[in-house]
């Protein structure tokens, strides 16, 4: 990686400023982080801030996680459908339509929802918790954001033939197979992945930036890099996103427009304290962000203008994604009174 890291200076390994956020005419914040974008076989395509920082991958994990579910035959075993293969990549919204998907999941296992581990909380979808509080209706484990990754992982305990009691601990088997998956596809020996504990409980890993990208890649295009099971596994994955993006994310959010806006072309995933992972199988590489801060507001218009400057999207495309590239500030009023605004330029490898 000589081209892009010769560039670096040491203020830029510790994070450039990506995304500026103005008032008025003055400039309020600014936020800083790292971005690398990676081929298949883990080379550095482009890249800046500190594209080997240890982060962890947090919920951009997830479409990694499910790769054992279908790789194992359970997804095939219990006759999951696309809707229920997107959820076990998501970080759902609560809206009714995902609560029922998630409820008839459970179901084909013959579990129900007090083998869910992953906790309560109240629906992403404001609409939804707002009338939840209305009726004083408390949330339940099925609207976890996670609770479609955990049923997966239900699944693949039951097609293991093991206990699905205590499948959130790191030495369960379920939780092996899925640190081997996100071993083999970023290239991280199992032994070096850092784990730490989720939101939701389970593992949480923690690898390089561009090894993660490195792991979408591989997602995204398999075919030579790894078994043709886990190959057939990725593809499936990737297929039941394109086909039912809304049970990734859900409406108003940046992971369902993406896959919607370029027809399937992209498919990334959002995790906690701004992370960000897209692959573009087309090419064989993948972007990979991470927000210093963690901030939310400045993920989105870090990863449009990333991937406008990697001529990943048409000018059609960029323009569906409009509201995430540049969002507006608004005062309680609604009106428009600053704006957030990407500010950064990618180092391209030569």
């Amino acid at each position: 990686m000589p081209g892009v890291v010769a560039a670096m200076s040491k203020s830029t390994l510790n994070g450039d400023t990506l995304v500026r956020v103005t008032r008025g005419s003055l400039t309020e914040s600014r936020h800083a982080g790292h971005l690398a974008v990676v081929d298949t076989h883990g080379r550095l395509v482009a890249a800046l801030g500190n594209p080997e920082l240890m982060t962890f991958a947090r919920s951009s994990a997830k479409p990694l996680q499910a790769i054992p579910v279908v790789e194992s035959g359970a997804a095939r075993a219990f006759g999951l459908v696309p809707e229920e293969l997107a959820l076990m990549c998501a970080s759902h919204n609560g809206e009714p339509a995902h609560i029922e998907a998630i409820e008839r999941f459970l179901k084909k296992l013959g579990l129900g929802e007090a083998h869910l581990n992953c906790g309560p909380h109240y629906p992403y979808y404001e609409p939804a918790a707002d009338r939840m509080k209305r009726l004083g209706d408390a949330p339940r484990t099925v609207h976890n954001n996670c609770s479609g990754k955990h049923s997966g992982m239900l699944a693949l305990a039951l097609r293991l033939g093991v206990t699905v009691q205590g499948y959130m601990a790191p030495e369960h088997p379920v939780q092996r197979r899925m640190l081997d998956a996100v071993s083999a596809l970023s290239g991280v020996p199992a032994d070096r992945i850092a784990l730490g504990t989720d939101g939701c409980g389970v593992p949480v890993f923690g690898l390089p930036l561009a090894s993660l990208a490195r792991a979408f890649a591989v997602f995204g295009r398999p075919d030579g890099l790894v078994p043709e099971t886990r190959a057939e596994a990725c593809r499936t994955l990737a297929a039941a996103i394109r086909q039912a993006p809304f049970y990734l994310a859900g409406t108003g959010r940046f992971d369902t427009h993406l896959v919607e806006a370029t027809g399937g072309r992209l498919v990334g995933k959002m995790g906690a304290e701004g992370v960000f992972a897209v692959t573009a199988p087309e090419l064989g590489v993948a972007l990979a962000v991470k927000i210093a801060d963690g901030a939310q507001r400045a993920l989105y218009p870090t990863v449009v203008e990333a991937l406008r400057q990697l001529d990943w999207l048409t000018a059609a495309e960029l323009e569906r994604l409009r509201e995430f590239h540049k969002p507006a500030v608004r005062n309680w009023a609604g009106d428009i009174v600053g704006a957030i605004t990407p500010e950064f330029e990618l180092l391209r490898e030569v």
